[in-house]
Order: structure tokens, then C-alpha cells, then sequence
């Protein structure tokens, strides 16, 4: 019964995991929104300031999903 009850308390002490799902869902959206513009337009971003912004969204958005799977694991 003890055991039990232990083992019912290290389940409910384990950290949400939603935190990571919504960050991971945004990076794979993010992902699919790169993708269907490049297929469009072959010269995306166009310019370099897009690129970087481009690539500075996409870091910002792995860091987080890094930092959320680390957080929640």
C-alpha cells in the first residue's frame, strides 16, 4: 500500500510536458511556413536582413525547444 502510494506521488511530481509540445509545434510550423514560401519564391528571403531575421527566429525557436524539453524531462 505504501509502495503504491509512492509510486502514485513520483507520477504526479513529473513536469508538464505541454511547454514543450506548444514550443516544438510552433518550431515544426515554423518549419512548414520556411518551406512552403521557398517552394514559391526560389530567391527567399531575398535579401540578406530577411535572412538573418529568417535565421535568427529559427534559432530563437530551437533554443526554446531545447531549453523546454530539458525543463520538462
Amino acid at each position: 500500500m505504501v509502495h503504491a502510494l509512492l509510486v502514485l506521488a513520483a507520477e504526479e511530481a513529473e513536469p508538464s510536458k505541454t511547454a514543450f509540445y506548444v514550443v516544438g509545434g510552433a518550431l515544426a510550423a515554423w518549419a512548414v511556413v520556411l518551406g512552403l514560401i521557398g517552394l514559391r519564391s526560389p530567391d527567399f528571403p531575398g535579401s540578406e536582413r530577411g535572412a538573418r531575421g529568417v535565421m535568427a527566429i529559427s534559432a530563437v525557436l530551437v533554443v526554446a525547444a531545447m531549453a523546454a524539453a530539458v525543463l520538462t524531462s
